[in-house]
């Protein structure tokens, strides 16, 4: 993703932890965040609710675990899209950049 955006021309910045990425959102220098679902310190969807409170931006999940009941549900707690991994998501992130 990072080798990607960063081709792109964009400036990226990762976390590893859900607490690292939330002290960045809260600092307000993000134009948009891509996240997955997958944290060792959160589960996932209480992070995205956590996000859409408190960021104003668009918020695009990455996930590999995503069927159309999962996406429905991501999408009505506030996430711009939903994007599986397994597909061609680089052709599909585009349309949001």
């Amino acid at each position: 993703m990072r080798i990607f955006l960063e081709a792109k021309g964009f400036e990226v910045e990762s976390y590893s932890t859900v607490q690292e990425a939330s002290i960045a959102i809260a600092g307000g220098l993000a134009d948009m965040i891509i996240m997955g679902l997958a944290f060792s310190d959160a589960e996932g969807e209480d992070f995205l609710t956590r996000t859409v409170e408190s960021f104003d931006g668009p918020v695009i999940i990455l996930t590999s675990t995503a069927d159309r009941a999962k996406i429905r549900r991501l999408i009505s707690l506030g996430a711009k899209a939903v994007i599986n991994k397994s597909s061609t998501w680089k052709n599909e992130l585009n349309q949001y950049l």
